[in-house]
């Protein structure tokens, strides 16, 4: 499965940007999707996963009422909205996919596939 993500962008604080990741050369309703990020410096952390029928999704602390994630299955893709944007969510945002874990265990990270990231920086 080859992963492409979209979307990042610099952005004033408070404002949104729109995160998009296209999937190519698997069964994408098959894999659990999610969203990781990775700021200078810092170790990766989850930001967000879901099911792959859509119906469960799963937020990261530092995220959750303020990002939100969905797929389309028939277009490949997975998205992840993020509003109220803050300076500490300037990070590299990278998609992944597994094929076996659900919302809960994809936190850990140990997802099959990975996407290039996508910059995100918001400027205070």
């Amino acid at each position: 499965v080859q992963l492409q993500a979209f979307g990042g962008g610099l952005v004033q604080a408070g404002g949104s940007l729109r995160l998009s990741c296209t999937a190519s050369g698997g069964t994408f309703g098959s894999y659990v999707m999610g969203w990781f990020r990775q700021a200078p410096g810092k170790e990766r952390n989850f930001v967000a996963a879901i099911s792959r029928g859509g119906g469960n999704t799963g937020y990261g602390d530092s995220v959750k009422g303020r990002f939100t994630i969905s797929r389309d299955n028939a277009k490949n893709t997975v998205y992840l909205q993020m509003n109220s944007l803050k300076p500490e969510d300037t990070a590299v945002y990278y998609c992944a996919a597994d094929e076996y874990r659900d919302t809960y265990s994809a936190r850990s990270g140990g997802m099959d596939y990975w996407g290039k990231g996508t910059q995100v920086t918001v400027s205070s």
